[in-house]
């Protein structure tokens, strides 16, 4: 019974939207009305993939709109990701598969991440980029995270099912 209600409640937490922690900010532009122009540095754990956690940095617009929530934010954004522990495969891979999504704008504009794995590197591919509904934007930035042995024992995960 236990066991049931456990792998249930990691179930809904495999489908809930991954959000980001914000680890810092600085501003580039003063306001004299409303939040100031910055750069946003935010950090998020791949969902499907223990061990591996990702930084993103993306500017956000201030002044009164922005302050508002009424502002676009530019599409520049960057993206780090990094081996943090031992991985683990939770679930089967897809090729291009979003891991993170946040609106930057209130209509139709989002900031991305997808992932992709290489298996002839064994490396795991995030890459960023903003979209709007009508027009794509060419801003982008990779990561790459080799999947290396963790740990006194230092062995390797086996390598995930992916779905090209």
């Amino acid at each position: 019974m236990k066991r049931t209600a456990l792998a249930a409640l990691a179930l809904v937490g495999l489908s809930l939207p991954v959000f980001a922690e914000e680890i810092g900010e600085v501003t580039t532009v003063f306001k004299l009305l409303g939040a100031n122009h910055k750069i946003v540095i935010e950090a998020f754990d791949d969902p499907k993939v223990e061990g591996v956690g990702c930084f993103l940095s993306r500017a956000k617009t201030g002044g009164i709109r922005g302050s508002l929530g009424l502002a676009e934010d530019l599409s520049d954004a960057s993206i780090a990701c990094r081996q943090t522990g031992p991985i683990k495969y939770l679930d089967d891979l897809e090729a291009g598969e979003q891991v993170f999504k946040q609106r930057t704008s209130i209509l139709f504009k989002k900031l991305q991440v997808v992932r992709f794995f290489d298996p002839k590197r064994n490396t795991l591919v995030y890459l960023t980029y903003s979209d709007k509904l009508i027009e794509g934007s060419p801003q982008n930035s990779i990561s790459a995270v080799v999947v290396a042995p963790w740990g006194p024992d230092g062995l390797l995960p086996e390598p995930p099912a992916y779905d090209e």
